[in-house]
């Protein structure tokens, strides 16, 4: 118990770099957004916050409410699920819109936005399962615990990867619309498995399934162009994902 002692401080630095990644989009247009994008901003942002405060009750003799809110904070984690679920809609939309407004989406052609969603898809299940993994092993601390830890890195991608690519696409905006949009994603993914590593070297969990399950998750994602220009894949997600 006492090695996880300081984890809700160490907590704050996804929490912080998911801020920083969505704050553009999110904030940026605050009043266009649609109701799911709300409820998935908040319902993934307080999930962030359990992650911090709920570590910090247990490892500070408050077990009672680190109970009591383990199950409020399951409630949330399907919350989480379930709105992302219902957002995957908007992707394939942008890539119709993409498709039909060339010159306002520029590098951000319609294979992007599908590619997007076929990784947002293994994410969400992947988040899901991580979930469900540190209910069955929630009488084991160091088990229970690293399967939630992990959560924050499988689902980090979308807030963090927007944030870096505006960031990119601003610095290279002399050359819109011919900006290769894939670095930003390769970036973005390589910093999030460095901060799993990071995290698992420190837990000694460098070899525990869930490290597996969110490095893997994020080595998938760097296959974000090749998915979405695959017909196969832009056909079942169509079939798939309907409005």
């Amino acid at each position: 118990m006492s090695k996880y002692k300081t984890l809700h401080l160490w907590m704050l630095i996804p929490m912080v770099l998911m801020q920083f990644g969505i704050f553009r989009d999110y904030w940026g247009d605050f009043t266009d957004n649609a109701w799911s994008v709300h409820i998935h901003y908040w319902t993934g942002t307080i999930w962030y916050l359990y992650l911090i405060l709920q570590p910090y009750y247990a490892t500070h003799g408050q077990l009672a409410k680190h109970r009591t809110n383990g199950i409020i904070g399951m409630f949330l984690a399907g919350g989480v699920c379930i709105t992302a679920f219902s957002m995957l809609f908007r992707d394939i939309v942008n890539a119709d819109r993409s498709a039909e407004l060339r010159d306002a989406f520029g590098p951000f052609e319609p294979w992007f936005f599908i590619g997007v969603a076929a990784v947002e898809i293994v994410m969400i299940i992947a988040f899901g399962y991580a979930v469900i993994m540190s209910i069955i092993k929630r009488k084991s601390l160091e088990n229970h615990a690293w399967w939630l830890i992990t959560t924050v890195f499988i689902i980090m991608m979308p807030a963090l990867g927007r944030g870096i690519q505006n960031v990119y696409v601003f610095s290279q905006v002399e050359n819109w619309p011919d900006i290769p949009i894939m670095p930003p994603v390769y970036f973005t993914q390589g910093l999030i498995i460095l901060l799993i590593l990071l995290a698992a070297w420190k837990y000694q969990k460098l070899k525990h399934p869930a490290t597996y399950l969110a490095v893997l998750v994020n080595l998938y994602t760097c296959f974000l162009e090749p998915l979405g220009r695959s017909e196969a894949v832009d056909a079942f997600l169509r079939y798939v994902i309907k409005g």
